[in-house]
């Protein structure tokens, strides 16, 4: 047993200074990000900020909106064949670039990987998918998957530290989904006693990845636009939203209404309810890591997509930054207690 006594921060624990800028308006920054990836040695242009791959939010539907703006989706894994033939037949090209095939590690899953990628070929993101990073299986699965799609760019994770994004990248990933226990619905640390905390993870994995000419994702952790904000001052690539993205027409989960008000189900890939789904129930050796919420329904996911940006450009003239790429080298973070008055909330 040891004890690490240096302090871990999460999103709620700083704000961002703000600096001299030249910017005269919001309308100046620049959102879009243009990368090459380490392995498949794609280039990618877009917004990066992606909707989680879960039941509730990482939907064809959603898919479609974000696509609009430029943003990305991870496609959850539950999806048929014949339903992702249904959805990509009219297409084109350049809607492949916006969308992410999830995967677990079991063969089953491999094998359904495989039949979408023979029948969609266009499909560059592979999204490597599991609660636990850490485990020696799911590195040669990492391995196996880049074995076979040399061309792919292959999401993995989640981890939290930076030797473990090393090996993923070494392994084969291009990017690594960072985070243990931050979301909204997930329920690892409190089941477990196994995390950490959220934005020292980007920094200290994003050091780590960017050292190797690798990306990593924020996954977890944000509640407020300001949270996506202060993950791409950390450090971060991109930016995974869950909860941000739930309640919406176009995400998942069942419409229920209750004394006039109208609420979506929200819930986590390692709940009771997702297993029942997916799995038949909850295995003897293993306990639900997630939660099941009703969320308040929010209407059509663009508004809240334009809020999201609005608040990132905002934080950008405050900083000056004229494009998201400068946003972490203007970024300096203050420790703080309190983020806002909630008088009135």
């Amino acid at each position: 047993m040891r004890i690490e006594s240096g302090l871990k921060l999460g999103f709620k624990d700083v704000l961002i200074r703000p600096k001299r800028s030249t910017l005269r308006s919001r309308s100046q920054v620049n959102l879009e990000r243009n990368f090459s990836f380490l392995h498949s040695q794609k280039g990618w242009a877009g917004i990066p900020i992606i909707a989680a791959n879960m039941d509730t939010v990482g939907t064809f539907e959603l898919a479609e909106v974000l696509s609009n703006f430029g943003l990305l989706t991870a496609i959850h894994k539950h999806y048929s064949l014949s339903e992702w033939q249904n959805f990509l037949s009219p297409k084109d090209d350049s809607f492949f670039q916006h969308v992410m095939v999830s995967t677990g590690t079991a063969d089953a899953d491999f094998t359904h990987l495989q039949n979408i990628l023979i029948q969609h070929p266009k499909l560059e993101f592979i999204c490597i998918d599991v609660a636990n990073g850490y485990a020696e299986s799911f590195v040669d699965f990492v391995k196996r998957c880049r074995e076979n799609y040399p061309d792919k760019t292959i999401v993995a994770g989640n981890v939290v530290t930076g030797e473990m994004v090393e090996e993923l990248l070494l392994s084969g990933a291009d990017v690594v989904k960072v985070g243990i226990g931050p979301g909204s619905v997930c329920t690892t640390r409190v089941k477990t006693g196994v995390g950490y905390p959220q934005l020292s993870a980007v920094i200290e994995c994003a050091d780590a990845a960017h050292g190797l000419g690798g990306h990593i994702i924020s996954d977890g952790g944000c509640v407020s636009a300001g949270d996506v904000s202060k993950a791409f001052g950390g450090g971060a690539d991109f930016v995974m939203l869950g909860g941000m993205f739930a309640g919406h027409d176009e995400s998942g989960g069942q419409l229920i209404e209750r004394d006039g008000k109208q609420f979506k189900l929200f819930y986590g890939m390692s709940s009771e309810t997702a297993m029942a789904q997916h799995a038949g129930g909850v295995a003897e050796y293993r306990a639900s890591e997630g939660k099941t919420v009703e969320v308040p329904y929010r209407g059509a996911v663009a508004a809240t997509v334009k809020d999201v940006l609005g608040g990132v450009r905002s934080t950008c003239t405050y900083v000056g930054a004229s494009a998201l790429k400068e946003l972490t080298k203007r970024t300096t973070f203050i420790r703080v207690q309190e983020q806002e008055n909630k008088t009135f909330s």
